[in-house]
């Protein structure tokens, strides 16, 4: 299958997005876009592991409820969601009624409280470990790569949930961490000057480990 389609304009595109109309906006103006604001990482990591297994159209679709069920994936608000918060997400038809994915965005929301307080935010964690672009391959040809791998092992390691290789690789393609539109999209360059315009976030001195418990459900 060729990287690149023609879109509606007659520009050619990465094949993924051509033909599905709300893909083109995605693609367009946020897909390999950098980011460094901690919810919407957050956001689309979360996203991302609901995807395991379906498409992304289907979460794309839903994003908005999404964002309304997990108060617009505000971690420091989803981590103290208990037991009633996931029976009413079970029960609501615009997300996906998933009990592990639901589940683990409650987890991963204390986990990423606990690792914005160890490294001052999780935009510092994650761009410490953008890879150099030459030991990458050749675009939109791999589903998993040695740093996806490595990300999942840390996180998963953190107590992390639905953080596969797999589902780590679609997140630094979506927050911009890699530029993995194909050669050739006219997108291509636009998201390679905004990557070069992006200044990672400062990593901040390292904050001592403390023993604690892990943060639980208030209600």
């Amino acid at each position: 299958m060729p990287n690149t389609k023609p879109g509606p304009d007659g520009k050619q595109r990465c094949h993924w997005c051509v033909g599905v109309a709300e893909f083109l906006p995605y693609h367009d103006t946020e897909w390999g876009y950098p980011v460094d604001d901690d919810i919407r990482l957050f956001e689309k990591l979360s996203l991302e592991g609901f995807q395991a297994g379906l498409s992304w159209r289907t979460i794309l679709a839903k994003r908005e409820n999404f964002r309304r069920a997990f108060a617009g994936f505000d971690f420091r608000t989803v981590a103290h969601f208990g037991g009633r918060d996931v029976q009413r997400l079970l029960k609501d038809e615009g997300i996906v009624r998933h009990r592990g994915k639901i589940e683990a965005v409650i987890n991963n929301a204390r986990r990423a409280l606990e690792l914005v307080e160890r490294e001052g935010s999780l935009a510092a964690w994650f761009w410490r470990h953008e890879p150099d672009p030459k030991s990458l391959g050749t675009p939109l040809t791999a589903s998993a790569s040695e740093v996806s791998a490595a990300i999942s092992k840390s996180l998963k390691k953190q107590g992390w949930r639905f953080v596969g290789p797999t589902t780590v690789h679609s997140f630094m393609q979506a927050m911009g961490l890699i530029n993995d539109h194909a050669e050739g999209c006219v997108v291509r360059a636009k998201v390679a000057r905004a990557r070069k315009a992006f200044r990672p976030p400062a990593q901040p001195a390292r904050v001592p480990a403390r023993a604690k418990k892990p943060l639980k459900a208030t209600r």
